[in-house]
Parts: structure tokens; sequence; C-alpha cells
């Protein structure tokens, strides 16, 4: 009797089991990339971009919400144009954005500046942490307490002016002073931003270079003028920028401050937005000012990046 060796069965050929692997693991990978990258996403899509585009249609049409929207061409933007309202706030808006980001940038860069001198560590924290203090404050809570502040009748600024014999000043009843009120209450809250901006270019200059300029003799203004200025214009560029953006949407400050006024002396560009479609109803004539100011901050920060290439020297 022949006893024969069993055969091995014969498999078909398949793919190597680490390639499956690598290709599954690859797979969850990229579904797992999805699943993170998905609420952003989502978000960006529903409370960026639809709005955007929502907006950009809407200024074509006239929509009061209750009726059907009606198609009118251009027609916002015309009766925007010749609307005497729209365009003393647009004008109100960039004489604003001149005063206040002009104040706002010269206050930061002082005392910035003071702040970096020669003084303890601890009193240097100590105004670090005061001057940017007003930034975390709602600007409405802020409004409201200056709004008393200078109030004509019983505020405490007119009550200090009374001690020195000065007469009582209107503040917010007359179109120059209510301005000023809130230029200052703007300012006030919002220098500490582009304050620790210029900490930050300041701390970054090399103290070697002052050191051998007071050598030669160069100190004081001089120095702050020839060494300070240049060395720290990359940072003036991005503060000023970031100001004026913000400074063309002021909305909060003149609205509780002012309601706009008196007359129109105080209202802005957003003020009219606001108007128009939540208490006009005319969501396109909103939808129209509201491109043309985007159109307004994209413009004027592509020349403050044209104009750059002549002020800011990059080490």
């Amino acid at each position: 009797m022949t006893v024969t060796a069993p055969t091995r069965p014969q498999l078909e050929p398949t793919a190597a089991p680490h390639a499956v692997t690598g290709r599954r693991a690859t797979r969850a990978r990229k579904l797992m990339a999805g699943a993170f990258l998905a609420p952003t996403v989502i978000g960006i899509t529903l409370f960026t971009l639809v709005p955007i585009v929502a907006s950009i249609l809407l200024a074509f049409f006239r929509w009061d919400i209750i009726s059907s929207p009606k198609f009118v061409g251009v027609d916002n933007f015309v009766e925007m144009g010749t609307d005497p309202t729209v365009r003393v706030a647009f004008l109100n808006t960039i004489g604003f954005v001149i005063v206040a980001v002009t104040l706002q940038l010269a206050v930061a860069l002082g005392l910035a500046v003071f702040v970096q001198s020669k003084m303890p560590s601890w009193l240097r924290t100590f105004f670090r942490s005061a001057l940017f203090f007003p930034l975390i404050l709602s600007a409405a809570s802020v409004s409201l307490v200056m709004a008393y502040l200078f109030n004509q009748d019983f505020g405490l600024v007119n009550a200090a002016l009374a001690l020195i014999g000065l007469p009582a000043v209107p503040w917010l009843t007359s179109p120059g002073g209510a301005m000023v009120v809130v230029i200052l209450v703007y300012v006030w809250q919002n220098f500490g931003f582009s304050f620790l901006l210029f900490v930050g270019g300041l701390a970054s200059i090399p103290k070697d270079v002052y050191e051998a300029s007071s050598i030669d003799g160069v100190t004081g203004w001089r120095q702050f003028r020839n060494i300070t200025l240049p060395l720290v214009s990359p940072t003036l560029l991005v503060a000023s920028v970031m100001a004026i953006i913000s400074a063309l949407q002021i909305f909060d400050q003149p609205y509780v401050l002012t309601r706009g006024g008196p007359g129109d002396s105080t209202r802005t560009a957003v003020m009219v937005i606001f108007e128009s479609a939540f208490q006009q109803l005319q969501f396109g004539r909103a939808s129209a000012i509201g491109i043309v100011l985007t159109l307004l901050i994209m413009g004027v920060t592509a020349l403050q990046f044209r104009l750059s290439r002549r002020f800011v020297f990059y080490q």
C-alpha cells in the first residue's frame, strides 16, 4: 500500500495584506479629516458665503419681507446716490475714520514707547493690562456710561469744567460736540489693540541699534524719527489697516450715544444700513449700501498696501 503525501491547496493570487491595510488607513484618515473640517465648512458656507451671495442678489430687488421681492435693477444704487442721508452718513464715516484712526494710532504708539522705556517690570505689566482693559468691555455698556459722563446738565465732565470756571458744554446736543464725544469714546475703547501691536513691534527692535545711535549723539526725537518709526513701520501698516477697517464699520458708539443726531451729524454708513433693513424694512436698499461700504473698505485696504511700499521698511 502506497501512501501519498497531502498536497497544499492552490490559492488564488490576492493583494498583499499590508497594501489593503494601507488603503484602509488612508481612507480612514481622509474620512476623519473630512469629519473635522465639515463643521467649519458648513459654518463658513451658511454664515458667510450664503449671506454674501444673498446680499448681492438682494441689492437688485425691492423687498420688505411681507411682499414678494421685485426686481428693480440698479435702482437701489441710483436712489442711494441721490439720498442726502446716505451721502452725509458716508461723509461722516470718512471724516470719523480720518480723525479717529489718526488719534488712535498716535495715542497707541506714544503709550507703547512710554511703556517700553526704562521702568520696573511690574509697572510695565500694570500699564499693559490697564491700557488693554477697555478693549474687552462692551461698546454699548461703555457708551451708556459715557452718555452720563458727558450729559450737559448732570455729567461729571461739565461738573469738572465748572470747578475751573468754564461754562457747560452741550456735548451730545450740538453737532460738533457729539462727534467729538463719539471719537473720544471710540478711541479710548479701541486703542488698546494697536497698543499691543506696537509693544510687540518695539520689543523686536535690537537694543544695540539705540546704543550705537546714542554713542553717535542721536537721542530723543531724532532717535524716534530715524530709528523707531522706520523699524516699527511694518507694525504700523498692520495696525493702520485693522484700525481703518474697524472704524469704517463703526455703529455701537454713535447709535447708543446720539442715535445719529443731532440731525445727521453722527449718522454713519452702518447705522443707515441698520435703519434701512430693520426699521424701514428696505432690505434691497440696505444691501446696496452694504455693498458700497464693502467696496470702500476693500479699496482703502488695497490703497494702503499699495502706498506701503514707500514707507514700510523690513529688516
